[in-house]
C-alpha cells in the first residue's frame, strides 16, 4: 500500500522505521517545522524528519493542513492510508477523508483511557498497572475514533516515563504493521469507544513537577517516575532548587512536618510525607549533575541534613 506518515518525536520515528521495513511504500512524510534546540538554538530537524531523509523520502513541513495548498499537496501523494503518531497538528475532515482507508493513529494508551497529549506519564502517575497501544481510526474528535487494534504491556514498579515511552514506541511500531496486515486482508474492524470510560491526559507542565510533600509517599514516587526524564520533579530547600531523579516510597510514618528530612544515609535521604516516607536515592543540586546520595555525601555537601525542611 501507499502510505503517508505524519509524526514528529522519537516515538513516531520508531513507528516510521518499522514501516520502512515492510513491503509498503512510504510516499511522503509530514513532520513539524524544524525547531531551535541546544545552546546554540540552531534549527534542528525532528527525529521523524531525520529518518525520512536518511531513507530518501520526501518530507513536508506545513504550519497547518487547513489550507487548500497544503491539502492539494497531500492529495497528490495518492495515499491508501495515512499513519499518524504524535504529529502535533490538527487534521481537518478533508484530510481525514483523503486517503482511501482514512487516517490511522498510533496512540500510547488503552483507549478510551487517557485520551490526549501525555498518556504515558499520566498512566504511571495514576498508578495504572497496565497500558498499551491503540491503533485508532481517526475522526474529528480528540482521540475519539473507533479502536481497531490493541497491544498491551504491564507498567512495572520500576518503570519511568522514559522506559515506558521506549517500550510503547516499539510496541506501536509492531502494532501498526499488524494493523496494516489485517487491513490488506479485509480483517481490520473497528470498535466504538465508550465515552463514559474516557479520561484525559492533559499536556504536562513543569510546574506539576513541584513536589507537594503533603501528598502520599506512593503518589510522590509515581510522580517522580512518571516525570523522569521530562519535565522532572523538584523541591526547594530555602532558595535552592533540588531536582529529584529517583526515589522510592516507604511505609514508615513520622510525626515530623511533611517535607522534613528525617535521615541522610549513603543509600538515601528519607523525607516525611503526608502519609509514609519518601527515600530519595538520586538528585541534582543547582549547578551540578545528577548524582547518587552516596556521591553527595562523598562531596562533603552540608545539604539535606536531618531537620531541614523542603518546600
Amino acid at each position: 500500500m501507499r502510505l503517508v506518515f505524519a509524526g514528529t518525536p522519537d516515538f513516531a520515528a520508531t513507528a516510521l522505521t518499522a514501516l520502512l521495513a515492510t513491503q509498503h511504500t512510504v510516499v511522503g512524510v509530514y513532520s513539524q517545522p524544524d525547531r531551535p534546540a541546544g545552546r546554540g538554538r540552531k534549527l534542528m530537524p525532528s527525529p521523524v524528519k531525520q529518518v525520512a531523509l536518511e531513507a530518501g523520502i520526501p518530507v513536508f513541513q506545513p504550519d497547518t493542513l487547513k489550507t487548500e495548498a497544503a491539502q492539494q499537496e497531500l492529495a497528490a501523494l495518492d495515499a491508501d492510508v495515512m499513519i499518524v503518531a504524535a504529529y502535533g497538528l490538527i487534521l481537518p475532515k478533508a484530510v481525514l477523508d483523503m486517503p482511501r482507508h482514512g487516517c490511522l493513529n498510533i496512540h500510547a494508551s488503552l483507549l478510551p483511557r487517557w485520551r490526549g497529549a501525555a498518556p504515558i506519564h499520566r498512566a504511571i502517575a495514576a498508578g495504572d498497572r497496565e497500558t498499551g497501544i491503540t491503533i485508532m481510526q481517526m475522526d474529528e474528535g480528540l482521540d475519539t475514533g473507533a479502536m481497531l487494534l490493541k497491544s498491551l504491556t504491564a507498567i512495572e514498579p520500576e518503570d519511568t516515563g522514559g522506559s515506558l515511552h521506549d517500550r510503547l514506541a516499539e510496541l506501536g511500531g509492531r502494532a501498526i504493521v499488524e494493523a496494516l496486515r489485517l487491513l490488506e486482508k479485509g480483517e481490520l474492524s473497528g470498535e466504538a469507544q465508550n465515552d463514559e470510560l474516557a479520561c484525559y491526559a492533559h499536556k504536562l507542565t513543569k510546574d506539576e513537577g513541584h513536589i507537594d510533600w503533603h501528598a502520599d509517599a506512593d503518589a510522590i514516587e509515581r510522580l517522580v517516575r512518571a516525570f523522569n526524564p521530562w519535565p522532572g520533579t523538584y523541591t526547594d530547600l530555602g532558595p535552592q532548587r533540588v531536582r529529584i531523579h529517583a526515589a522510592s516510597a516507604r511505609t514508615e510514618d513520622s510525626n515530623k512536618a511533611p517535607g522534613t528530612v528525617l535521615r541522610r544515609e549513603r543509600d538515601g535521604i528519607d523525607i516525611a510525607c503526608g502519609t509514609g516516607t519518601l527515600r530519595v536515592t538520586r538528585l541534582q543540586l543547582p549547578g551540578s549533575r545528577a548524582q547518587s546520595v552516596n556521591d553527595l555525601i562523598n562531596g562533603g555537601k552540608d545539604l539535606l541534613l536531618p531537620g531541614q525542611e523542603l518546600h
